[in-house]
């Protein structure tokens, strides 16, 4: 369990943060971009729960649970024989994110254009979060190109765009009420 007596430290007052094995780097280095682009993710999908009920609700509540897994996995470097192994993002959290989207794409209307963001409040404010996990998932594969980190974790992001974008049809009457690109209409 957690537990935080005090919301301030004062360690950070100079440009420097501590990550999840007591190193210090940048606050705007490449790991602290990473999960704290997760962290904002996380929000988004709060917000988005504020409109959501029943099992889309349930699902946002994983994954956002799922996000905090995700950002304690980014914020620890990897180490060959940790003393106390990090908690990592599993190939069964990803594995349940393809078995939701997979449920929710067979209920969908085909595609027959791009996908505006918008439709109901759901679905924009699940557009708004997709669009910060993808900039997350630009964050994460950017760090994977200079250190280590768990391919969990890159999949794990990629994959939840993806439940994003479907859950966001999902909430627009399983597409029917989807806002479509018209290409070229305002020429």
């Amino acid at each position: 369990m957690v537990v935080l007596t005090r919301i301030y430290t004062r360690g950070g007052d100079r440009g420097m943060t501590s990550l999840g094995d007591g190193s210090r780097v940048d606050k705007h280095s490449a790991r602290p971009e990473a999960y704290g682009t997760v962290d904002e993710a996380n929000a988004a999908i709060g917000l988005a729960r504020l409109h959501a009920s029943g099992e889309p609700d349930a699902m946002l509540g994983r994954i956002q649970n799922d996000l905090f897994d995700l950002g304690a996995d980014l914020c620890t470097p990897h180490k060959e024989h940790p003393e106390h192994p990090p908690l990592r993002v599993t190939g069964e959290q990803v594995r349940r994110l393809e078995a939701e989207i997979d449920a929710m794409n067979e209920r969908l209307e085909p595609l027959s254009s791009f996908v505006l963001p918008g439709g109901s409040v759901l679905s924009a404010h699940l557009h708004h979060a997709r669009t910060v996990v993808r900039r997350a998932e630009r964050h994460v594969t950017r760090l994977s190109g200079q250190e280590q980190i768990n391919t969990h974790a890159i999949r794990y992001v990629n994959r939840l765009s993806d439940h994003l974008f479907v859950l966001a049809r999902h909430a627009n009457g399983d597409g029917r009420d989807d806002v479509l690109w018209i290409p070229g209409a305002n020429r």
